[in-house]
């Protein structure tokens, strides 16, 4: 009897959670034993997610709200004008999305060091996603910063001609609009994220599903603006307010609560 309870202590019990099967499938069983925080360390990296998320939002949030104030699709003159009037804010909101870029990778290291018992396949899925969609980003202002340079110097003007400079200086922000939806495109990490917040019980439900729904939101939406150019006033209406809910709702809750305070251990919600 007890030699046949130990032979089959080896063998995988039928009821084994789903959870379970789906990390040995990715691998999670053969890394080493993963150091969960405990839960004052855990409330402490939540709330340090949370500020750095704070960060990334108010710095790309304003370089955002200065593209769209100065970027006039289809209208040349306008945006060299534009981008003429509000130089400083132009060049200074170049600097805060560079700046945003670097913040954002502490916090997917933040995060991946407070849910990484959770899946470290998928914890690290998410920082990928989130260094590819930096390096877009980042790259992709060199764009923004090349129709600085053409609407500000008039040697540009003197070379193409007035109409010339204008139509280069939007061209340049039209490849910095698409370049930011190819970013957008990477933007599972927020996907990773609710489903390493569920499988851990960090997140309350609602968000993790929240997190996933936003994510979705966010690639349909790119794709729609590339397939669809028509469509791309509408496609934006239509997401905007999932994406910024899921979002401000994961920065609210990280800044406020924290996370959940139930084991870490645990690869389901409470």
């Amino acid at each position: 009897m007890t030699t046949g309870l130990a032979h089959g202590a080896d063998v995988p019990s039928p009821k084994t959670p789903t959870d379970t099967w789906i990390r040995r499938a990715l691998g999670d069983r053969h890394d080493p034993p993963v150091d969960v925080p405990g839960q004052a360390s855990r409330v402490q990296l939540a709330r340090a997610a949370g500020l750095l998320y704070l960060v990334v939002a108010v710095l790309g949030g304003f370089a955002q709200i200065v593209r769209v104030t100065v970027y006039e699709p289809g209208d040349a003159a306008a945006t060299s004008a534009n981008i003429v009037a509000n130089a400083t804010l132009v060049r200074l909101s170049f600097v805060a999305d560079l700046v945003q870029a670097l913040v954002w990778l502490v916090l997917a290291v933040t995060l991946y060091r407070l849910l990484s018992h959770a899946g470290r396949n998928v914890a690290r899925a998410m920082v990928v996603f989130v260094a590819v969609s930096a390096a877009i980003a980042s790259l992709n202002m060199v764009n923004q910063l090349g129709a600085l340079l053409v609407a500000t110097n008039q040697s540009y003007a003197t070379a193409f001609g007035a109409d010339g400079s204008d139509a280069l200086v939007l061209l340049l922000m039209d490849l910095q609009h698409y370049g930011y939806l190819i970013a957008q495109l990477t933007w599972l990490w927020l996907f990773a994220l609710g489903l390493l917040g569920y499988r851990s019980g960090m997140f309350p439900t609602w968000l993790s599903y929240l997190l996933m729904l936003g994510t979705v939101c966010y690639v349909v939406d790119a794709l729609t603006r590339f397939l669809v150019p028509s469509f791309a006033d509408t496609s934006a209406a239509v997401f905007v307010l999932p994406e910024t809910v899921c979002e401000v709702a994961l920065l609210l809750y990280l800044l406020i609560k924290g996370v959940r305070t139930t084991d870490a251990t645990t690869l389901a919600p409470a």
